[in-house]
Formats: structure tokens, sequence, C-alpha cells
């Protein structure tokens, strides 16, 4: 068995087969073969690592060198994509070879942080990420927002396709990774994608000349579906603009969809508003974001309330030890001063702390530390409940 890193014109005949046998409809047409060659460019940052026995392609996984908010610090994050084996190799430790060899590298380049959408959650919990919320498909009829077509709303939209405004809405989502928890970019050779397809429509919302909300859609057909992406908005004005302009369409589609984070509150949107929101979790298909930390320099100089706790992690390849972590000056050091209260953390449990997804008696129960009543109460304070919004699709 050889692991190695692919040159990237070794993709085409390697891990994209396998990839797309993981994650497509198969068998692949001559089409679709032929497109992996147009979508090379946008994987030449990448990282893909693979298995190989006999000269042939075992097992693939790749990490995509992103950035990621983490409670108001915008840090390095390895977006870890196409983990994929062969059929007739599966169950053999590929996988895992290749995530602890992928890691180390990129942990040993800078990136403390990783996350990805598994295939099977429980595994990847194995290697300590936790689970972050889902984005919500919310769908409803442009009809129901007829009252926001009478409102006297301050600034104005404009619309364009996506190719044509691409930059502006590329720095917008550089806005959103500095103001959103848990948001996350891809670079800009996989980003500018999305400008080459120009498959999509892009409304911008605008107060006094500055960009406060976007949306990326396509209509699938008259009388049919507006599907958009994720509504973004900085606050609810700006919302209040973009779904002024979906109400234009009432007489062309027969509804409208966009994901929206898991804290949004579309039923509150408007009176008589009969909207239907869903996060779906299921496997294998539809999987929920995870993510986790694979250094404490993440963790150094982070925005925390005032808690202090002696955290001894266990059981994981990159994070080990005991620190203490005080939060007393509200940025969170790491030191080695002082009794306090212990509690003992998996990485899985210290990073659903630090991303804000558990409380503390969560993480006890749930098997990811052992987390009694005062070492509790110092992490709550240290690690107040934010929940994440993980932008980026991978």
């Amino acid at each position: 068995m050889i692991l190695r890193r692919l040159a990237p014109d070794e993709r085409l005949t390697t891990s994209f087969p396998l990839q797309a046998y993981a994650f497509e409809a198969s068998p692949l047409s001559n089409a679709r073969v032929e497109a992996f060659r147009e979508y090379l460019p946008y994987n030449k940052g990448n990282r893909t690592l693979v298995v190989e026995e006999c000269g042939e392609t075992r097992a693939a996984a790749s990490a995509i060198p992103m950035r990621q908010n983490l409670r108001g610090e915008v840090l390095p994050m390895a977006g870890v994509a196409g983990v994929a084996t062969h059929p007739l190799a599966r169950r053999r430790g590929h996988v895992r070879e290749l995530l602890h060899r992928l890691l180390d590298e990129m942990r040993d380049e800078g990136h403390p942080l990783t996350a990805l959408y598994p295939f099977r959650a429980g595994f990847y919990e194995r290697f300590g990420y936790v689970g972050l919320p889902k984005a919500r498909t919310v769908r409803f009829s442009p009809a129901d927002l007829a009252p926001l077509l009478r409102a006297e709303l301050p600034g104005e939209v404009t619309w364009e396709r996506i190719g044509a405004g691409y930059a502006g809405y590329r720095a917008f989502t550089e806005r959103c990774l500095r103001e959103r928890h848990g948001f996350a970019v891809f670079p800009e050779f996989r980003a500018v994608g999305l400008r080459d397809r120009d498959d999509r429509w892009l409304i911008s919302a605008k107060i006094d000349g500055t960009t406060v909300g976007a949306l990326t859609y396509r209509i699938d057909d008259h009388g049919g579906e507006l599907v958009g992406d994720d509504l973004l908005a900085t606050d609810p004005y700006a919302r209040a603009l973009l779904l002024q302009f979906l109400a234009r369409h009432v007489d062309q589609v027969e509804r409208v969809s966009l994901l929206v984070p898991a804290d949004e509150l579309p039923e509150l949107w408007l009176t008589d508003l009969a909207v239907h929101v869903q996060a779906r979790v299921a496997r294998p298909g539809s999987a929920a974001p995870m993510a986790r930390l694979l250094s404490l320099d993440a963790l150094a100089g982070l925005p925390c309330g005032p808690g202090r706790v002696r955290v001894e992690l266990v059981g994981d390849r990159w994070l080990a030890g005991t620190h203490l972590m005080d939060g007393t000056t509200g940025q969170l050091e790491l030191t080695s001063g002082g009794p306090a209260p212990t509690a003992t953390l998996t990485a899985a449990g210290l990073s659903a702390l630090a991303y804000g997804v558990l409380d503390p008696a969560e993480v006890d129960v749930r098997g990811l530390g052992e987390v009694g009543p005062a070492a509790g109460a110092e992490l709550r304070r240290l690690f107040p409940r934010e929940l994440p919004y993980l932008f980026a699709d991978f």
C-alpha cells in the first residue's frame, strides 16, 4: 500500500472518478467524464491524498485551504472533501490513514480548524469532529410577501447575473466572514467557479451605497419554483429588501425556497406568512456539517467570558495534555498556573464548546467528556452558547 499526494492533473483519472462513484449517479456518462477537465482548475490549490495498491487508487481525500470565523476571529480552516473509497477496498482502514496524514499536514501548515460534511457523523466523531447546525430550507408563496410591496424601505436592490456581480458578492461574503461566527469562505481559486459557471441571478440589497444583503438564485420554470441559495442579510432592513424583490414574482412562480441560518425565524417575518421550515438530516445524502479544533492555537486570545477552568484533553491525536483556560481578561489565555475546577474533555467535547453548539452538561451527557457542576459553570462562562453558521457548502 502506498499513500501519496497527487499532482493536480492526476486527479482526472484517480480521485475524481472515485469521488464521482461515491457521490454521484453511476455509471458516469462520457459527458460527465469530460466535465472533470473543466472542474480541474477549481481544485488546483487543494491537497489531495490517495491510497494506492498495485497501481490502482483505492481511497482518496482532499483538503481545501479555507478561512472560518470562530467567535469573532478569522482563522485558517481545512475543509475536508471528496473522502471516498473503492467499493472493493472499503472497511480496511484506508480513510483513517488518509485523514490522519491529511490533517497532520494541514495542521502543520497552520490550519487550526477543520470542517466537513460527513458520510456518517458517528465515524467522524471518533476523529474529534462535532456536529454544527444545518441551514434551514424555507419555502413559501411569493403571494404571502404582498405586504412588503407597500412598505417604504431604506435602500435599493440591484439585479444582475452572478458573473457580472461576482466581485461585489465576494466582497460581501468577506464582510460576513469577519462578522458571523462559523461563517467560512472558499479560497479564490475555488470561489471563482460561481462566477465562471454564471448560472445564477444575483440580487443585492444596498443602503447608502453599501451592500447589506445578497441572494443568488435560479428559476426552474414558469409557474415553478424560484430556488434561492443562502439568504445573506446583515439586518432586518436588508432581509426585507430581498424579500420585497421576491414578492414581485407572484405571477411568475408558485413558490420560493431559500436557505437560512438555524437562528433565523421565518415564521416571524410577516403576519399570515404560510411558511415551511425544514432541516432534514439523514444518511446517506443529507448530512449536517461537522467541525473541530486541530490546534489549541485556535483558542489563544479568543474573545470569551470570565471563566476559569482546568481542562484535561484525552483520546486525541492532535489535542492532548492539561491546560488552564482563563478568561478573566476577556480574552482566552492558556496557562499553567493556579487551582481551578477540572474537566476532562475529548476533542469533540472541546470543539463543541468552542463552536458554541453544546452546553457543558450536554457534553457530559453525550460522553464527550466528564464535566462536574463547578467545571461546567466555568466552561459555560468561558464559552457562551452561540450558534455557528457554516455558510460555505463543500
